[in-house]
């Protein structure tokens, strides 16, 4: 903290350089040589002295080169009257430790602090009333109200009514869990129902959410600091340079040449280049929704080779979504939908409002409900026109519905791992249920399978939820290794074991358990849209939106901006040794030197700056969608959500039909089929088309177009076995043949729109 403000004081400096700079040259002009002197000196003097101030802290910590030989430089002028090219190399040097402090705080202020989150008040019962209390003043034993939304102040036991409780910032789990009388509550976890009493079992210092950040804070002590990029040249470039000044004036006995040598030997490829190219990384990263905060990130990110990411909000949505309906008989399961998203209209619960999320996906108009009684982290009953509903879990909407071979069988069906359900009753029948799951990212295959293009040697997956499911995500995404069931601390291990292994490590969360992981890394990027504070504060990336493969254009960006900073750094060195070469000749003087060191500047400066853009293509051109055109198509995606599950619903119920009544069904499946998705796929065509008259490379759609050919087939191969139905009675046969082809158009389907999202996002324009 002291050496950043040390750095941040010395912004005066480069106005001060440019100031001294004009005025003297104005003064040079007038005639008045003397004052333009005594105005370069001055300024030159002055950032010699605070350069003198920062080589004798480098030399502490062990850390010296590149400003030895501006100071030399800088002393040198001053000692032999060379006064312009003392200030012309005072100013390349403020200007590039301006830059570098620029890069370091560009995004500090925009960062919430990790405390921000921890609780300050907390309501007490005493004496049998309620009295607010600071958080520290909670003793063990205490009784603790926490309201609806509250953040839990201290570990504790519910005592009471049950809590439902959002614990995903802490443990990674992104579906709310219920917690009885009796059972144990970590603090850091949120309030997702009503306001339930705390039994405190430990001070605010003791509690889980302290533990947290003294992980962060011990973190973030004892992270190795960054070796930059420029830092790597200094020592080999000053050694180079004192030979070379050394052996000039020792051959010749002329002091002005090892000056000149000195002068022409001012790092500004280091000092200026490299700062440049990741400003203008950083810049570049900030408009594709990453906010980088300071260079060594960004340099560190071009060179890692080993990435961890977190499963629950980084791989996967983090959010409960609908993913399948069983109904009763012949019951519509979008009328299920929308009866049951109708009732949830009035209740908080993150379940409820994930149902009526995907009501309003798929175009479902809700009604008002009326005589809602809910009961917390259990259910609602209520009235959605006519009709009495029950909806909730399994318990509470089963009590007194008669056994059926349909109760069995929805109670076999919702015991499904990772997923929780969703239970409805009608008029006291059991009408269905439905199943709600923390999906993986679409983007995730496309972000992985970049991130190995990009040079990452090694992918990790870590999470806190259990065994069995995080291996089921690995399966799908492709990691190298897996770790599950960790703790904050353990997650903190885990990146020390792969520093151990391969550095620079890159860690990808979104917790608060992610937190302390993150500021131990080498890089830590934190998912910031809905993440936790903590993690953005402990994280050196944050990703400003809701995507990962955000995270691919961070790598990408990174290793260019690195590419252009050592192109500047090569060509401005090598230019810099031919100066160095003449001066020692005598070819060049200090002044001529300065000004053939800033031409050299200018050039590399130049050429740094083309981090700021985007690559040029050179032969074959890439095909583009405009982000206008990848929301439309998004949003075509969600409006057929309700077409795609009607086939696999359809499917799951048409063997319990009755003939006619199958038979209309599909006719009405079949209908829908016609006018909406195959139009649809139509109009992909279209975008395919235009894609490729963009691209004169080889045609990368071509399998997407075959998936449309099946896909019309498939409806042509229903529409053909409906009509072959003798008279309004199918047989079992035909109706299984007919399940079977509906299965597989779902599975296509679904494949096919996955596919689709992941290609187009590919796509994206700059």
């Amino acid at each position: 903290m002291l050496m950043r403000g040390w750095r941040g004081a010395k912004t005066w400096m480069l106005p001060l350089v440019t100031l001294a700079l004009v005025a003297g040259g104005l003064a040079w002009f007038a005639g008045q040589e003397d004052l333009a002197a005594k105005l370069w000196t001055t300024a030159t003097a002055t950032v010699f002295a605070v350069l003198l101030v920062d080589i004798g802290i480098g030399l502490h910590r062990k850390d010296f080169g590149l400003d030895l030989i501006a100071a030399l430089a800088m002393g040198g002028a001053i000692a032999f009257g060379e006064y312009l090219a003392g200030i012309v190399v005072a100013l390349m040097f403020t200007g590039g430790q301006f830059l570098e402090t620029f890069a370091q705080n560009r995004a500090g202020r925009e960062m919430t602090a990790l405390l921000s989150r921890v609780p300050s008040r907390a309501a007490r019962y005493q004496s049998g009333r309620i009295e607010d209390i600071a958080v520290s003043g909670i003793a063990p034993g205490d009784l603790i109200l926490v309201r609806r939304g509250e953040v839990v102040p201290v570990d504790g036991i519910v005592a009471g009514n049950a809590a439902v409780l959002d614990e995903s910032a802490l443990t990674g789990e992104a579906l709310p869990v219920r917690r009885t009388s009796g059972q144990a509550v970590m603090s850091g976890s949120t309030n997702a129902g009503d306001a339930f009493d705390l039994q405190a079992t430990s001070a605010a210092a003791d509690s889980t959410y302290a533990g947290v950040v003294r992980l962060v804070e011990a973190a973030q002590r004892t992270k190795a600091p960054m070796v930059r990029l420029a830092a790597r040249f200094g020592l080999a470039f000053l050694a180079l340079t004192l030979t070379i000044a050394t052996s000039a004036w020792a051959l010749c006995g002329d002091a002005t040449r090892a000056l000149a040598v000195i002068v022409v030997a001012t790092p500004c490829p280091l000092i200026l280049a490299v700062p440049v190219a990741v400003v203008s990384g950083i810049s570049r990263c900030a408009k594709k929704g990453v906010l980088v905060k300071d260079g060594g990130a960004l340099e560190a990110l071009a060179v890692a080779r080993t990435v961890l990411l977190d499963k629950t909000g980084t791989v996967t949505d983090g959010r409960a979504r609908l993913i399948e309906i069983k109904v009763q008989g012949d019951l519509d399961a979008l009328e299920l939908l929308r009866l049951a998203a109708s009732l949830d209209q009035s209740s908080p619960h993150v379940v409820a409002q994930s149902l009526v999320t995907a009501a309003h996906e798929r175009g479902l108009q809700l009604d008002v409900p009326s005589d809602v009684r809910e009961t917390p982290g259990s259910g609602l009953t209520g009235r959605v026109g006519s009709q009495n509903l029950i909806i909730g879990g399994w318990a509470f909407v089963s009590t007194g519905i008669e056994d059926s071979h349909f109760r069995r069988e929805i109670e076999a069906w919702i015991r499904r791992d990772g997923t929780v359900a969703v239970v409805v009753a009608i008029d006291g029948a059991l009408a269905g249920a439905m199943l709600l799951a923390d999906q993986i990212r679409p983007e995730a295959g496309f972000v992985l399978r970049h991130l190995r293009q990009a040079g990452i040697a090694r992918i990790v997956l870590v999470t806190g939820d259990r065994a069995d499911l995080a291996a089921g995500v690995a399966a799908f995404v492709g990691v190298d290794d897996v770790i599950s069931e960790m703790k904050p601390e353990d997650k903190t291990n885990a990146v020390k074991m792969e520093q151990a292994r391969n550095r620079p490590v890159v860690m990808i969360g979104d917790g608060v358990n992610d937190a302390p992981a993150l500021a131990a890394a080498d890089v830590g990027i934190a998912m910031g849209a809905r993440g936790a504070a903590a993690s953005s504060e402990a994280a050196d990336v944050v990703i400003l939106l809701d995507r990962l493969d955000k995270l691919v254009d961070a790598f990408q960006i990174a290793r260019r901006s690195r590419r252009i900073a050592l192109q500047s750094v090569y060509a401005g060195m090598g230019l810099s040794i031919a100066g160095m070469i003449a001066a020692a000749f005598g070819y060049l003087t200090p002044v001529e030197g300065a000004l053939f060191q800033e031409a050299i500047d200018v050039a590399v400066i130049l050429n740094a700056l083309r981090a700021l853009g985007p690559p040029i293509a050179i032969g074959v051109a890439s095909p583009r969608l405009s982000k206008e055109d990848l929301l439309a198509l998004e949003a075509e995606h969600r409006a057929l959500a309700d077409v795609v599950d009607d086939i696999g619903i359809t499917a799951d119920r048409i063997a319990r039909l009755p003939g006619k009544k199958a038979k209309d069904e599909l006719e009405r499946l079949d209908r829908g089929l016609r006018d909406r998705l195959l139009p649809h796929e139509k109009r992909d065509e279209q975008v395919y088309a235009r894609l490729r008259r963009r691209n004169t490379g080889p045609d990368v759609l071509a399998g997407m177009s075959r998936t449309h050919m099946e896909i019309q087939r498939q409806i042509h191969n229903l529409t053909v076995m409906r009509k072959a139905f003798d008279s309004d009675m199918p047989t079992e046969t035909q109706l299984g043949e007919v399940q079977r082809l509906l299965h597989g158009l779902e599975a296509i389907t679904r494949l096919h729109f996955a596919q689709e999202e992941e290609i187009y996002r590919s796509l994206e324009a700059e």
